[in-house]
């Protein structure tokens, strides 16, 4: 049998029993309940990471090889690559006679410029998407494995919630009963 990644067994849960398929679904006689584990900052952290990888993410962009994204990203690169192909052109023009830039040396060099250029600009563009996809499934793993609630069960029964807010009731009527002698003595 092969063990995932966290050394589990395909189809197990942390606890090594199999995953209920009913989560958050009540059994006779339950109602679900859920309680927030996470503080407010760990919440908005947790909604900043989503968006990290939405599909709308700069990383999403990248790893599906938008090809926008792209131009954005080389457009320095092309740039630089035409003040490149002007510094060709000037020595070239230097070389004297008008018609060196129309001789096969300098469509040669221009050519193997431009071959090289794109070739490079390629293999940047199949790095970052690469590292993309990697970042994105990491980053996605991570956040798939936080638990910001945790989700139970609780017995429905109506006496146990009659108890709990009788005895919150009588709480109540004895704290007012003591700030009102504690009044009266004069205390306030």
């Amino acid at each position: 049998m092969t063990m995932s990644a966290t050394g589990m067994r395909p189809g197990r849960s942390s606890t090594g029993m199999a995953p209920s398929l009913n989560v958050g679904k009540a059994k006779a006689g339950y109602k679900p309940a859920q309680m927030q584990q996470f503080t407010p900052e760990q919440m908005q952290l947790l909604e900043h990471m989503h968006s990290l990888v939405g599909p709308d993410s700069f990383l999403s962009k990248l790893a599906g090889g938008d090809e926008e994204m792209f131009n954005q990203l080389e457009a320095p690169a092309m740039r630089q690559f035409q003040g490149l192909q002007g510094n060709i052109s000037s020595r070239f023009s230097g070389m004297g006679s008008g018609g060196a830039r129309r001789s096969s040396g300098f469509q040669n060099t221009m050519n193997q410029a431009s071959s090289d250029f794109a070739s490079q600009l390629q293999s940047q563009r199949m790095g970052l998407q690469r590292n993309a996809i990697k970042d994105l499934s990491d980053m996605s793993n991570q956040l798939l494995s936080q638990r910001p609630y945790e989700n139970f069960l609780i017995k429905k029964d109506p006496s146990f919630f009659k108890q709990i807010m009788m005895s919150l009731g009588n709480q109540g009527a004895q704290f007012a009963s003591n700030a009102g002698q504690y009044a009266m003595m004069g205390g306030i």
